[in-house]
């Protein structure tokens, strides 16, 4: 089953293989008529096809020389000044535009988002650029205003049908399609993790329908233990249990949040918690360590509960 990767085998190759809203396939698909882009920033959460989308544009449609950097590893000021400069200031062998694809740019300091803006204006006539981010509000305005952004979050409705579309391809069989939409539902819009958490729960040709109870469990055992007054021990047992939710906090406030707004909860105290959590999930996207923001949402939360 895992010798052939999904996500790997399902990835697109092509601009035609790409899952884009029918506006963004328009406007993409005009900017890739001529032999030149625009700086472009691609935006939104992991997983929905953003570094293909670039990847695929340099190699399928422009077949242009490219430089490819890892912006959250190689995320320094000196990456811009030596790495990206070197690469802009010098005219391609044909004379064509050459690309430069800076992979989460969110990830970039402060100090080397400002030098790459004036990077992307001296070196104009020679280079491209083509920006991917996770969070567009991490990305100083100077740098979205020299770029035509495109957020790449697809449709519900037609990330659902990608992944049946996989099924189907795959020959799995789903018997409870009201479940099934449940569970994509809660893996939505990341594809990559949609398609990995698809294959692992396909067992003898069929679909096994577990995560979504056992996600709800889980957040329905981390409540009972704040009820009883024991955040600590709720603590523990969310860092023991990392496993259940692929150590992805993110989603585990999504969860909490969805369990919390669908308990039969006294009408003012249900509104507290869910401001309190939504808080902690906008938080997220800020803070270093994931899990002591869940912990401090656990922490507001044991005060209301």
């Amino acid at each position: 089953m895992f010798e052939d990767l999904w996500v790997e085998k399902y990835r697109p190759h092509t601009f035609d293989d790409l899952v884009l809203t029918p506006s963004n396939r328009e406007l993409l698909g005009k900017l890739l008529d001529h032999d030149s882009i625009p700086n472009i920033l691609l935006v939104g959460k992991p997983g929905i096809g953003k570094t293909s989308l670039a990847k695929i544009l340099v190699n399928d449609v422009l077949s242009c020389q490219y430089l490819y950097i890892n912006a959250s590893d190689e995320n320094g000021i000196d990456t811009i000044r030596n790495k990206v400069t070197n690469f802009s200031k010098i005219q391609s062998l044909d004379g064509s535009i050459k690309i430069i694809i800076l992979d989460e740019v969110d990830g970039l300091t402060m100090d080397a988002q400002r030098a790459l803006r004036n990077t992307m204006e001296e070196y104009c006539k020679y280079v491209r650029f083509v920006l991917t981010a996770n969070y567009n509000h991490k990305v100083i305005p100077a740098l979205q205003s020299r770029c035509q952004k495109f957020d790449l979050t697809p449709d519900s409705e037609v990330f659902m049908a990608r992944l049946k579309h996989v099924l189907d391809l795959e020959g799995i069989k789903y018997h409870d399609d009201s479940k099934l939409k449940l569970m994509l539902k809660n893996l939505y819009p990341d594809f990559r993790r949609g398609i990995n958490e698809i294959q692992k729960l396909s067992v003898n040709g069929e679909l096994i329908h577990q995560i979504n109870d056992q996600s709800t469990k889980f957040i329905k055992d981390i409540l009972c233990l704040l009820k009883h007054d024991k955040v600590f021990e709720a603590r523990k047992y969310v860092i023991r249990g990392e496993a259940e939710f692929s150590s992805d906090y993110q989603n585990l406030l999504r969860d909490l949040f969805d369990t919390l707004n669908s308990d039969d909860i006294e009408f003012a105290s249900k509104r507290e918690m869910l401001l309190t959590v939504s808080e902690h999930m906008y938080r997220s996207a800020f803070v270093l360590d994931q899990e002591i923001n869940f912990y401090s949402c656990l922490l507001s939360l044991s005060k209301i509960i």
